[in-house]
């Protein structure tokens, strides 16, 4: 039997429980070593519920132990910068939930940490290692709907209790941090270079966060691009469209999706059905981390690429007022 990497996950959040865990179970080459929590009741409860080999009942505990290879990081956007910098001090290899911090300028310092350390560092945009982005984008690559010329994306959800993370400024809520980040990552994984320029409106909570913004984008040779996040809405809604010289993509599909996908190739009156077989997003970011390991891989969400993403995101707070 192959190796697999023994893999500890650093919190017992939502998040972790509801996606993540449950990706890692179906990972080839993951082992579910280890949960850490600071309370004892959730973290026994996550042991016995998906099988973690050990409990702790602190973090810095976990990070201690030399048999954990890696860790999963889905604590609020304000702490990860200060667990992944622990994490990298220990020598263990990261996977961090995005957006990886509230700034360009801190996502470059865990960066810098992870580099000096030699532990590989990755940002979880599950969604980004899907085939249906690899399809897309090879759709778009072939010239098929022409040159890129607009792209549209939207992410928005209904709104959350007022003790909801997502929600609150001293962990980094709202829209942007929560679902922007889909948009803006999409976008430049589509463009392949940053914008030239950008403008955003919001608007703001008693709370003191977005809950709803839209951004412009404009890159060179006139390219444009929009988005829309907001946790404003009475139901879900995500999906990208993609505007060509030729034709057009249209995939009105959620972000992290898995199963049996379709997406729309139009040109004039033609219109072509693409299917794409998916798994478990929250699995295939594991394993692929896992086969950079174990196998000499290569991140596939870069250092470069998290850098570009957190400037791009850095613009858009600013113009909004955030």
């Amino acid at each position: 039997m192959s190796r697999k990497v023994k893999w500890g996950v650093l919190s017992t959040a939502d998040i972790a429980k509801r996606c993540t865990i449950p990706g890692m179970q179906k990972a080839e080459n993951c082992c579910l070593y280890g949960i850490a929590g600071r309370s004892k009741e959730k973290v026994d409860q996550y042991k016995e519920i998906f099988g973690f080999e050990k409990a702790y009942y602190s973090m810095d505990e976990m990070l201690d132990d030399p048999e954990i290879e890696a860790v999963y990081i889905p604590l609020p956007n304000t702490l990860h910068k200060e667990w992944v910098l622990k994490a990298a001090a220990k020598g263990k290899h990261i996977l961090c939930e995005k957006p990886l911090s509230g700034t360009e300028a801190d996502v470059k310092e865990m960066i810098d940490a992870c580099d000096k350390a030699g532990v590989l560092f990755m940002e979880a945009f599950a969604y980004l290692h899907s085939p249906l982005i690899t399809s897309v984008k090879a759709t778009l690559d072939s010239g098929i709907i022409g040159d890129l010329s607009f792209m549209e994306s939207v992410f928005i959800t209904p709104g959350y209790t007022p003790d909801n993370i997502r929600v609150r400024r001293e962990t980094l809520g709202g829209s942007v941090y929560d679902l922007g980040c889909y948009c803006t990552s999409l976008m430049l994984t589509l463009f392949g270079e940053e914008p030239k320029e950008v403008k955003a409106i919001g608007h703001f909570t008693d709370q003191h966060i977005d809950d709803f913004a839209s951004a412009y984008f404009h890159f060179d040779e006139n390219r444009r691009a929009c988005m829309v996040s907001g946790m404003c809405s009475a139901q879900r809604g995500d999906r990208f469209f993609l505007y060509g010289t030729e034709g057009t993509i249209e995939a009105p599909i959620p972000f992290n999706a898995d199963g049996e996908l379709t997406y729309y190739v139009k040109k004039g009156e033609d219109c072509q059905e693409v299917h794409v077989s998916v798994r478990d997003n929250y699995c295939l970011e594991v394993e692929q981390l896992g086969n950079c390991i174990l196998n000499g891989e290569q991140p596939h969400v870069t250092h470069e690429f998290s850098l570009q993403n957190a400037r791009v995101m850095d613009k858009v707070l600013k113009e909004i007022g955030y």
